[in-house]
């Protein structure tokens, strides 16, 4: 279960040693935004000496990579894709195109090392108009792409826009990416809230964006990431009552009903569905479900 994300510095070491015991499913370890040209070979290095020797067995690894349209992508991988990070995040991904030369080029990696086909998966970072229109499209390039983040920043500086707490002028955007990857098949995360210090802002933020379909959030502070968590996860009523769907539906097959109802509403496939769903990530956080 990924429902939050962590963007932590590949040129902070001490943020690197401890980055997987900050509560957040997934971690990008960031080789872009986060380092400047002059110390991008010594973060890459650091990025990889972490991923071997410290393990992060509590997160997901997520490694962002520089963008394709700079000389230092290619050098990332070399260095990162033989200690298998579970996803390379590429950013700017604007088109199916992108994302396929990032793809051509980890998979020769793999053949390479001698790894399955797909070992290594693909996180497109979404942060252009085009990219938005192109939502689809990329999400189903290639098996290798499970996840798109959406970014929301850079976003309105293409949309020449200014960016706000209230999320109006994205709204498009965030909901284009949700269609496009439930379409594709794949998993959808939100924009960072960008205000470390506004706890109830980021709470709304996130029901907005789980109210939308985002599987989860991404976050730029590690204060961010319990509520995160908290929004992202089904609640104790949630699961009850996903619990009463499954049971009564099953009660029902055994007796040869068609039709069944359930506090007065009709149970239908859609609701067992989201009882399914609801009761997978109930499974996934450890949550001790009788079958």
């Amino acid at each position: 279960m990924r429902r939050s994300i962590l963007f932590m510095p590949g040129n902070n070491p001490g943020m690197l040693l401890n980055a997987d015991i900050l509560g957040a499913d997934g971690i990008i370890l960031d080789l872009e935004d986060a380092v400047s040209p002059k110390e991008k070979d010594a973060a890459r290095i650091l990025v990889r000496n972490a991923i071997r020797y410290l393990g992060y067995k509590k997160s997901e690894v997520i490694v962002r990579i520089n963008s394709l349209d700079t000389e230092f992508w290619t050098k990332d991988l070399d260095e990162i894709i033989p200690y298998k990070p579970d996803f390379i995040m590429v950013p700017k991904i604007s088109t199916a195109a992108d994302i396929l030369v990032a793809d051509e080029y980890i998979t020769k990696l793999e053949e390479k090392l001698g790894f399955e086909k797909n070992t290594v998966k693909l996180m497109p970072l979404v942060e252009t108009a085009l990219g938005v229109e192109n939502a689809y499209a990329i999400a189903s390039a290639t098996e290798r792409v499970r996840a798109m983040l959406l970014g929301g920043e850079d976003l309105t500086a293409d949309l020449r826009c200014k960016r706000t707490k209230e999320g109006n002028e994205i709204f498009y955007s965030r909901s284009r990416i949700v269609v496009a990857c439930r379409a594709a098949g794949i998993d959808c995360y939100d924009t960072p809230f960008t205000d470390v210090n506004d706890a109830e802002g980021l709470i709304k933020d996130a029901e907005f964006a789980k109210s939308l379909g985002f599987t989860g959030k991404s976050s730029i502070s590690p204060r961010h990431v319990a509520d995160i968590n908290a929004v992202f996860s089904p609640t104790q009523a949630d699961i009850d009552y996903a619990i009463e769907v499954m049971a009564i539906i099953k009660e029902a097959k055994e007796k040869g009903l068609g039709v069944v109802a359930l506090r007065g509403k009709m149970i239908d496939a859609p609701i067992v569905n989201r009882a399914v769903q609801v009761l997978e990530a109930a499974k996934a956080m450890g949550v001790k479900i009788d079958e």
